[in-house]
């Protein structure tokens, strides 16, 4: 089995029925998904992306987590995402963009 050299956690807020809610959903976290899953195939990086139950940091989200870095990611949107990727590409953070 490959093992990716990445793992994206999403936070989409599912509860434990699965359904998916809270705060990071309302904000466009499925949308964001999407998003997410693309860019990674179209620049062809080695990495999973997962969605999660809440993360716990509702105020800040959407949230996402690279693994095994531990960068955690808040306020997400299109073009964080692009500059997450960007970097990601030469194995760097964005500090701006990180949790703190």
């Amino acid at each position: 089995m490959h093992k990716p050299q990445y793992h994206f956690f999403l936070c989409n807020s599912f509860r434990a029925n699965g359904e998916p809610q809270g705060a990071c959903n309302r904000k466009g976290a499925t949308e964001l998904l999407q998003y997410l899953q693309a860019e990674i195939s179209d620049r062809g990086l080695d990495a999973i992306v997962s969605t999660t139950s809440c993360l716990n940091v509702c105020e800040k989200g959407p949230i996402l987590v690279i693994h095994p870095r531990e960068w955690w990611y808040y306020g997400l949107t299109e073009e964080k995402i692009d500059q997450i990727l960007d970097a990601l590409e030469q194995d760097q953070p964005v500090a701006s963009l990180m949790m703190a």
